[in-house]
């Protein structure tokens, strides 16, 4: 943070508003190559795996990679202090900010990190108005909101895809006479850290539908991170959205069902860029996201949890128990953004009610992936 005093929504959506009108987006162009529109180059250790064609949603796509150890760093030629929020430091996902911090990532681009925990709707004016340079979170509600409003905001790069064997998504406590099959979910609680209009609304919305639910039919409640199980555990929440490797506490307890999960091969989050990285410094930009890619690549490129020295580190700089990140496959690291999901996401939060009744943002005020191309060297 740079001691500047702390901005309410309210006032930097009135601030954005103001800005918005004099300030073109910073690619408006959704066919321009690279950061803020600039020319890609070739990148070396970064071929034709390096990217997939957005529209591939198989399941079963392999996600994209580079050699270990690749894309190579470029110092930039002064140092830059970035702040990045995250809603929470002990979670798997969050890893490879956590590693590439401890490893040197970061540092060999040039790059002071800080990880500050801040809840999504805390962060975004912050991230709005350069206080925050990037957000690891999702593209909920609140982020649309504000883009509607006039924040400079856009996805830049995904974060993983659930393994097919991991059972991460709603999860429920049975009532007296119930089965997974027959649930019934109108009416009951679910837990969430985001609470009404987060991503888990996409994939949620069939599990629901599937048992007497639906968006609009079940009560949301807001919890912090550590909360959530808790609260399923002890009846404070009927449901909830249990990620990896959490949900393995109540997997094989026959008082709780699984429901459904996250799509395959389709991240759902990630880093989210605001105006100092997307206006004032795209080499800073991009520069971020080449050390996280390389951090995936050397790190986190397959079944990571194969290597047991890695698992016990993992656990000691997550603060996850060790035995529990054990008893889940490997996340499948993933920075690539599909097309459309941020319109899927759309669909559902205006099925929530968490949007109004606003016509979706089209991807090219939601979505540059021009860092990541640029990173591995891919140009269109």
């Amino acid at each position: 943070m740079r001691g500047r005093p702390r901005i309410t929504p309210l006032a930097a959506i009135a601030v954005a508003l103001l800005t918005a009108a004099a300030c073109a987006t910073p690619r408006d162009d959704p066919g321009a190559s690279g950061a803020s529109g600039r020319t890609v180059v070739p990148v070396r250790g970064c071929a034709e795996a390096s990217w997939t064609d957005p529209a591939d949603r198989s399941p079963d796509r392999t996600p994209a990679r580079c050699s270990p150890g690749t894309p190579a760093p470029h110092r930039l030629t002064a140092a830059r202090k970035l702040t990045i929020a995250t809603g929470t430091l002990a979670a798997e996902y969050v890893a490879p900010l956590e590693v590439a911090l401890d490893k040197g990532e970061f540092a060999k681009e040039g790059l002071d990190v800080t990880l500050k925990v801040l809840p999504t709707p805390d962060a975004l004016p912050l991230l709005a108005e350069g206080d925050v340079d990037a957000l690891w979170a999702a593209p909920e509600a609140a982020v649309m909101n504000g883009i509607r409003g006039g924040f400079d905001i856009r996805w830049v790069a995904g974060n993983f895809s659930p393994d097919p064997a991991s059972r991460s998504g709603l999860w429920v406590r049975l009532r007296s006479g119930e089965s997974a099959a027959r649930v019934r979910l109108a009416g009951r609680s679910l837990g969430t850290m985001i609470g009404k209009g987060s991503v888990i609304a996409y994939p949620m919305e069939r599990a629901l539908q599937d048992h007497g639910g639906g968006l609009d039919r079940i009560r949301y409640r807001q919890l912090g991170s550590a909360d959530v199980l808790t609260a399923l555990r002890n009846g404070g929440v009927d449901s909830a959205w249990l990620l990896d490797p959490v949900w393995r506490t109540v997997d094989g307890d026959p008082s709780y069902a699984f429901l459904g999960g996250q799509p395959a091969g389709e991240p759902l989050g990630g880093l989210l860029y605001g105006r100092s990285l997307l206006r004032d410094d795209a080499d800073a930009g991009v520069a971020l996201v080449r050390a996280y890619l390389r951090t995936v690549n050397t790190y986190f490129a397959g079944a990571y949890k194969a290597d047991p020295s890695f698992v016990t580190y993992l656990s000691h700089l997550t603060k996850i128990d060790e035995r529990t990140l054990r008893a889940t496959p490997s996340l499948r690291m993933d920075w690539e953004i599909r097309a459309g999901t941020t319109g899927r996401l759309q669909a559902a939060y205006a099925a929530q009610g968490a949007t109004g009744r606003a016509d979706p943002l089209p991807e090219s005020r939601t979505v540059d992936r021009g860092y990541y191309e640029e990173a591995v060297g891919h140009g269109r």
